[in-house]
């Protein structure tokens, strides 16, 4: 059998109505048409469903038989398809984020400030993870947007670049300024005879500050380590060493009293990216949210040629 469920509906109602022509109105088809489609169920059942004269339209015993199933398919498919434009109308409405700690605590409020006030009947939520579970969140689909320093594709997610950051060291606001370079910031080499703390071995932008620091020979070399960017900046406001570290985390720097110098020579860029599950659709709040992002991000570099405040 290859019955629709157009078909069935049409035969409920009949059932229901007993009468061919109320029935074609409330289903906004000719009568005719309506014939034509209780045919082809007959045909396709080898019975007829109704005995009709020119007066009444009746159940046969084959059409009693099919009414309970008919009606109980119509009505089962009907609910749920209100629960699936249910939870559609939800996904619309409802914004889930993952983001590494430092992005939670000092850039995700004005974001989500930001876009609440512009869209306040969204629900937005916030996961905080580290770096890997942000990515695991958004694989898995328990997070729609994912943000973050992702330095390698994945078969399951898609990257987009939001801004590019600068590395730049971190002191002690008290400290004498270093000579600064024909760009503005201070070389590599003026870390030579630098008390180092830095984040743990495994962390991919320390990796990456190593092999800059390999440079002077400094790399890999036992130092305070601390595993938290807040922390960093905060040991290095207590004086315990200079820090290396993104210009993203300008907001975090600026809540404490430490000056910062962008390192040159070279000047060393990473990318900052938004990550969605591979093969998702992409609603608009999304593409909304990452342009309120991107705006944001790009401020806070630009900071990092301003100078402490």
């Amino acid at each position: 059998m290859n019955i629709s469920l157009r078909q069935l509906k049409a035969f409920v109602l009949v059932a229901t109505l007993g009468n061919f022509t109320r029935a074609a109105e409330r289903l906004h088809i000719t009568q005719a048409g309506l014939s034509v489609m209780m045919r082809e169920i007959e045909t396709q059942l080898g019975s007829r469903l109704f005995d009709r004269t020119t007066r009444s339209v009746t159940l046969t015993q084959a059409g009693h038989a099919l009414l309970p199933v008919a009606s109980a398919a119509v009505g089962q498919l009907d609910a749920v398809a209100g629960q699936i434009a249910a939870f559609g109308q939800v996904a619309r409405k409802t914004l889930r984020i993952a983001a590494t700690p430092l992005v939670s605590s000092h850039l995700m409020p004005e974001w989500f400030g930001a876009f609440a006030s512009e869209h306040p009947d969204v629900d937005l939520r916030l996961m905080e993870a580290e770096l890997a579970q942000v990515q695991a969140l958004v694989e898995q689909g328990e997070a729609d947007l994912g943000f973050g320093f992702f330095t390698k594709a994945s078969h399951g997610i898609e990257r987009t670049l939001l801004q590019s950051f600068r590395l730049m060291r971190v002191t002690a606001a008290g400290r004498r300024a270093s000579r600064k370079t024909a760009k503005g910031g201070i070389s590599w080499d003026e870390l030579r005879d630098e008390k180092l703390i830095s984040l743990p071995p495994d962390n991919p932008i320390q990796q990456l500050v190593e092999t800059h620091l390999a440079r002077i020979g400094r790399a890999d070399e036992p130092r305070a380590v601390f595993r938290r960017f807040e922390t960093l900046i905060g040991m290095a406001e207590a004086g315990l060493g200079a820090a290396i570290v993104p210009t993203f985390t300008l907001p975090a720097c600026c809540a404490r009293a430490v000056r910062w110098d962008v390192l040159t020579s070279p000047e060393v860029a990473l990318g900052f990216h938004r990550i969605v599950k591979r093969g998702r659709a992409k609603p608009e709040l999304w593409r909304q949210f990452t342009e309120l992002a991107a705006g944001s991000l790009r401020r806070i570099d630009a900071m990092a040629d301003e100078g402490p405040r």
